[in-house]
């Protein structure tokens, strides 16, 4: 019975990470200002779901500030999406990024970020600061146009 316990000590499932861009680093897009990721962003939302229902993705960048990959984190209600921290920091080390940008959509088109939001991004700066992983901007994606935390001077 001891064997057994501590043979089932040793079997654990091999976790593999792997990245297989189909296209050239070169080609990536690159994000100089806040509007270059709106672009990006809002051309890659579901635009039958950007006044439906809150949802947060985010924009993963090397150093270069070329961008590697956009995901989304989570999709709520009418009025406000979970974001797990440890989501968000778990896919950006696991693509290598350098930098991220935050982004959720708000249903309701009001650009003014709620105390939530406030307190959501004071809480990643703070995480990435450890990790390493700048949050680079928080934008506030809607139909009419956006908010970015960045110009604002709010991170």
């Amino acid at each position: 019975m001891k064997a057994q316990i501590q043979n089932s000590l040793f079997m654990v499932s091999e976790i593999k990470v792997t990245y297989q861009p189909k296209f050239k680093a070169c080609e990536r897009p690159k994000i100089n200002q806040s509007k270059d990721a709106y672009n990006i962003l809002f051309n890659n939302w579901d635009q039958g779901r950007i006044e439906m229902n809150e949802q947060f993705f985010i924009l993963l960048l090397n150093r270069a500030n070329n961008v590697i990959g956009m995901t989304e984190i989570s999709s709520g209600g009418f009025s406000g999406t979970l974001v797990d921290p440890k989501l968000v920091f778990g896919i950006a080390l696991k693509s290598c990024a350098s930098g991220i940008i935050l982004c959720h959509n708000h249903p309701s088109s009001n650009l003014k970020p709620s105390q939530a939001d406030l307190s959501l991004t004071r809480r990643l700066v703070e995480a990435g600061k450890l990790l390493d992983l700048l949050i680079l901007d928080h934008i506030i994606l809607t139909k009419r146009g956006y908010f970015s935390f960045g110009d604002e001077g709010l991170l």
